[in-house]
């Protein structure tokens, strides 16, 4: 997989007690990779890092990315082959609550890696995580490219449109030119991830799975809301495909990646919990309560046009629509049903999710 890219390399994750950040290590664990993590906390309870005990199998670093000093001294410590930042406030109520918070872990967090990067003498591809709340959301039917502009009317996707901005001034000031810089950075932007392990707030899938089990109704804001949604592993074989490319490849060298689902996987947000209940054995029909309200303003429509992915890396997502709630809904039924381990659990979903790739010919399967 990933013509053995990390096989034996060092690969430094920010973020990497979170969700996303889990399940890249645990992938990268099964790739053979000497894996690093640096995060501030564990954002939630209970969390896949601590489910998958990754603590006993990674070497983590307990900073904060908005610790300058910190993060340079990690980064020259580890000397990564690969980095993955992932480290940011990554929920849209949050940063109404916490607009300081939010712009100095997504702006500054990103500037503060980038910086060490640009003072660093080994070489190093890093794969700059942000979302596809980056870009400046008009509401327009048809997916947005990476030339379109960013920004956005939310703290959240104003912080994500920054940190890209950021992200072209560093390369264009520091990490261009390869005869004076060893690094080769990129950007790449998913959304409306779901998957088994994400126990974070404010997220319809958590929210249900924590409801099913207490026995109570799921809350939730718009039914009828659509969006198109993948599995985790879907933008994860995204990041690390363009991290293989990069590494071999200096033309991709400051260049930025959208990584979605197809068109056909956009389901309503009732069609999605629907489908995902019928795993979980309910006693009766799933019940939910769209009275909440928010006062805040949300993003409508938002999908990503990837051509730019399957154009020049030929990447594709793997996974239909049936198996992305296979999938999720029993990772969690199997956690808060089983005994088994969930390590075991996850990884073997990681080998089937291979499989199915290779299957399709995907080309990172080589």
């Amino acid at each position: 997989m990933f013509k053995n890219s990390f096989n034996n390399k060092k690969v430094l994750i920010t973020g990497n007690t979170g969700f996303k950040g889990s399940w890249l290590s645990a992938w990268l664990l099964g790739l053979g990779a000497d894996v690093y993590g640096l995060s501030k906390d564990i954002p939630t309870s209970p969390s896949m890092y601590e489910v998958l005990c990754l603590e006993d199998k990674i070497t983590h670093f307990t900073e904060d990315v908005t610790d300058l000093k910190a993060v340079k001294t990690i980064i020259d410590k580890v000397k990564p082959d690969f980095l993955f930042h992932m480290a940011a406030q990554p929920i849209v109520v949050t940063s109404y609550k916490e607009p300081v918070d939010t712009i100095l872990s997504n702006v500054m967090g990103t500037t503060n890696v980038l910086e060490a990067l640009r003072v660093l003498n080994n070489k190093c591809t890093a794969v700059i995580i942000t979302s596809d709340k980056c870009y400046d959301n008009v509401e327009w039917v048809w997916g947005y490219k990476e030339t379109d502009a960013v920004g956005g009317k939310d703290i959240y996707s104003g912080s994500k449109g920054a940190a890209e901005i950021i992200f072209k001034s560093y390369y264009h000031s520091y990490f261009k030119d390869s005869e004076k810089s060893k690094v080769r950075v990129v950007t790449v932007r998913a959304g409306n991830v779901i998957g088994g392990g994400d126990w974070a707030d404010y997220r319809i899938v958590p929210d249900c799975m924590k409801a099913w089990v207490d026995g109570d109704s799921v809350e939730i804001r718009s039914p009828k809301a659509t969006r198109p949604w993948q599995h985790v592993l879907e933008p994860l074989s995204g990041y690390l495909h363009i991290a293989m490319e990069l590494d071999r490849n200096i033309e991709f060298n400051g260049e930025s990646f959208n990584f979605g689902p197809d068109a056909e996987y956009s389901k309503s947000v009732k069609n999605l919990l629907d489908d995902l209940s019928k795993y979980w054995d309910l006693s009766q029909e799933p019940s939910y309560l769209s009275s909440v309200t928010s006062d805040f303003h949300e993003a409508g429509l938002l999908k990503l046009n990837c051509d730019k992915a399957l154009f020049y890396i030929k990447w594709l997502p793997s996974l239909d629509y049936d198996k992305l709630i296979e999938f999720t809904s029993t990772w969690y039924y199997n956690y808060y049903n089983s005994n088994i381990n969930m390590l075991d659990f996850t990884l073997a979903q990681i080998k089937e999710y291979e499989g199915i790739a290779l299957s399709k010919d995907i080309v990172w399967t080589n």
